[in-house]
């Protein structure tokens, strides 16, 4: 067997100091976006539940159950002999 030869390298250059700003700005930036769309969804919820008027719904379509009642999205019975109203 033949010895290996050592490989020699460079030392490894270290990152110029705007690299390493632009990485903390990009993590500040993506944490503070996070923060924002957890707050809208917040907000958009709060803002979905001050609604005070129920909303009925009819479907009579095809495919769907005849005569089918909904109020604020939950079925909540069936009209019998209704096909439209």
């Amino acid at each position: 067997m033949s010895p290996k030869a050592p490989r020699w390298s460079l030392a490894p250059e270290r990152e110029p100091a705007s690299t390493v700003a632009r990485h903390a700005a990009a993590g500040a930036l993506r944490s503070a976006s996070a923060v924002l769309a957890r707050l809208a969804r917040r907000l958009a919820m709060s803002r979905t539940r001050q609604r005070t008027d129920p909303r009925l719904e009819f479907y009579a379509e095809a495919g769907a159950p005849e005569g089918a009642l909904y109020l604020d999205g939950q079925l909540v019975g069936w009209l019998s002999g209704v096909k439209r109203l």
